[in-house]
């Protein structure tokens, strides 16, 4: 099946050539490229989180395919949903789904659903797909949205996807898209966010969890980043680096009610 855009025109432009050029304003033409294993990048509006996200996708070498963790802001579906084939459509291109990869995932993890329906009006990993489809149109994506899930069923996720990638034979990045702290004054959202951001960068999903928890933070995809984590570290991964952080007051000048933008590359 294809995937209409659900956000298109509220989330960011909703024709090819604005969204081109609102895009082109958040690209690092300088950046020095990585070749990551993982990344972190935010979903909100491109007005407020473009400018993170495109610092993200402007320092990494382009894979074949990525896999794209979130969070299930709208309640549909099953509690962790994979949208298994099709096509995703926006205003610059269209993107086909990897199903040699999402089967995979689907066979390794019993924990995950095939489930189309929690993917039609999510926006949070459509939002990723200006920033993928400006560097590469031939590139493939596997779409993966979480409802709830324990640390258990993060780290089957993880490491079924970690097992799917191996298979694969060819470059594929785990991307994980949260925003950080909603709704808090700006020193409170960098504050906490510092705390969920450093046990990122030590890459360690366990400590991710039980911070959020512990420390309330209003991470909305701690779940997918914990997921992702788990699978980068199946992969390898060594280290990682906060490439930009970001609050919604840079850009709305609201100091009392921000929401944070984290990007994180790891490799």
């Amino acid at each position: 099946m294809k995937r209409s855009p659900a956000v298109a025109g509220q989330f960011y432009y909703g024709t090819a050539k604005k969204l081109t050029h609102q895009v082109e304003q958040y690209i690092d033409q300088n950046a020095r490229k990585e070749k990551a294993i993982g990344i972190v990048a935010p979903h909100a509006g491109l007005i407020y989180s473009g400018p993170v996200a495109g610092a993200v996708y402007s320092s990494i070498d382009f894979p074949a395919t990525f896999i794209l963790l979130g969070p299930n802001h709208t309640g549909l579906g099953a509690q962790i949903s994979l949208m298994e084939s099709g096509e995703w459509e926006i205003p610059t291109g269209t993107v086909l789904i990897d199903d040699k990869i999402s089967y995979r995932i689907a066979k390794n993890v019993p924990e995950v659903t095939k489930d189309a329906h929690a993917h039609l009006f999510e926006h949070c990993l459509e939002v990723q797909l200006p920033f993928i489809l400006y560097f590469s149109k031939r590139v493939k994506i596997v779409p993966i949205v979480i409802l709830s899930a324990t640390i258990d069923a993060c780290k089957a996720l993880g490491k079924g996807i970690a097992g799917a990638v191996r298979e694969a034979g060819y470059p594929v990045v785990v991307a994980a898209s949260s925003d950080m702290s909603h709704y808090v004054q700006d020193d409170i959202a960098r504050q906490k966010d510092k705390k969920a951001i450093d046990r990122i960068v030590s890459l360690d999903p366990e400590g991710l969890y039980e911070i959020v928890l512990r420390e309330k933070i209003s991470m909305c995809g701690y779940l997918p980043v914990t997921a992702m984590l788990f699978a980068v570290k199946a992969l390898g991964a060594q280290s990682a680096r906060l490439v930009r952080y970001a609050t919604s007051a840079e850009i709305s000048g609201d100091y009392d009610h921000v929401v944070g933008y984290a990007g994180i590359v790891l490799r």
